[in-house]
């Protein structure tokens, strides 16, 4: 494992520009005599920009004949280097290059940093967990017919339907393209762990989508809360978890900690999407930049609020139904029911559960990390999460 850390260093040094860390510290800067306090926030705009560095080297924003051949493997007549860059290149970093927090690349290399794995043999992997999270964002988009992403027109609206359904689905398959060329570099036990992580986090996140697509079309029975936060658990959960695994797994870490560090990365995406769903309702940059406030009521979305609310039943509890069930974009009939559910304490509920959850999955993770510097940023960043208005 040692050697194959030292050529993947090489390796990475060569691909990335030598970048000596993943993690700015900055944020994290200790006073004299005391810890310091931890600013996830300023942590993540801070690697940002590396991030995108390292994305950009294994996906570049214009194809030529040289790294087509590198993704795609050598032509059997010609590419089409023009077509790939407009059709695939342009739309995938027109959504990379619109933001996002980049919280599961961070989450990634600070999960490598508590366990003290190898930061240089770990970074490009954070490819694989932020290039497929976008190329989900572009297809749900599409499904839910949304119109603003970040901000701006949706992919489909500004690309057309065709070539964001091929780009969003290039995105689930070309970060793949990381452990294909690493093959001679990493065990083999080691690699086929990676890609088996990887094809079962993907069949989870596509049950997950479709059990949402089920419910805020009433395809089946309303949901439970359980049944809610197993949804959660596979659609945002997974890629949580993916990061997580992924780090905890080329860090040298036990099964223990590799399952214990997957629960409470999982607990954090369930919580992140209850944080989401919650800041949909009560307005700000999150609302604003996907399509306004109580957007999800537009869309008939069954949130762990609208399932709490519904759960208590009662004239409120119809009436509530009622509304979802309408799918309207009514300012009048969107604050009644956000009123419903804020009378009904689901959403002080809702918020409280999703503390409950990582506080519960970090007791886990807690019993088998060391005390460290890393351990202490990778707890900082699950409160922050959970606890974001943004």
């Amino acid at each position: 494992m040692q050697r194959a850390a030292q050529r993947v260093f090489t390796i990475s040094n060569h691909l990335v520009g030598g970048e000596e860390s993943c993690v700015n510290n900055t944020a994290a800067t200790k006073s004299a005599g005391s810890k310091p306090k931890i600013d996830i926030e300023a942590m993540l705009t801070e690697n940002r920009k590396d991030y995108d560095k390292i994305i950009e080297s294994w996906l570049p924003r214009t194809f030529n004949a040289e790294n087509m051949q590198k993704i795609c493997g050598k032509a059997r007549y010609q590419h089409d280097i023009e077509g790939a860059t407009v059709a695939v290149a342009k739309p995938i970093w027109d959504i990379l290059d619109r933001g996002g927090k980049r919280w599961r690349p961070l989450l990634l290399m600070l999960v490598a940093e508590a366990l003290r794995g190898d930061l240089d043999l770990i970074k490009p992997l954070l490819v694989l967990c932020e290039v497929v999270h976008n190329g989900t964002l572009v297809v749900d988009d599409i499904e839910d017919s949304s119109l603003l992403r970040r901000g701006k027109p949706c992919l489909h609206i500004t690309y057309g339907v065709d070539v964001a359904i091929n780009a969003g689905n290039a995105m689930y398959f070309l970060p793949t393209v990381i452990l294909h060329q690493l093959r001679n570099t990493l065990p083999p036990q080691l690699l086929l762990s990676a890609y088996e992580l990887y094809t079962q986090e993907l069949i989870n996140l596509h049950f997950g989508q479709g059990s949402d697509i089920a419910w805020h079309n009433s395809l089946c029975a309303f949901p439970n809360s359980q049944q809610y936060l197993q949804m959660c658990a596979y659609k945002t959960g997974t890629l949580a978890r993916l990061s997580a695994k992924l780090s905890a797994l080329f860090s040298g870490a036990s099964n223990e900690q590799i399952e214990a560090i997957g629960k409470f990365a999982e607990s954090i995406g369930v919580a992140f999407q209850i944080q989401d769903d919650l800041l949909n309702l009560r307005g700000g940059s999150v609302a604003v930049g996907k399509g306004g406030v109580g957007e999800d009521i537009t869309e008939g979305k069954k949130t762990l609020m609208v399932i709490h609310r519904v759960e208590q039943g009662g004239e409120g509890a119809k009436r509530l139904r009622e509304i979802i069930d309408k799918k309207t974009s009514d300012p009048a009939l969107i604050g009644e029911a956000i009123d419903l559910m804020e009378k009904g304490g689901s959403m002080e509920w809702a918020e409280k559960e999703g503390k409950r959850i990582v506080e519960e999955a970090w007791a886990g993770v807690e019993r088998v990390l060391e005390e460290s510097e890393g351990k202490r940023k990778l707890e900082a960043f699950a409160r922050f999460l959970v606890e974001r208005k943004i």
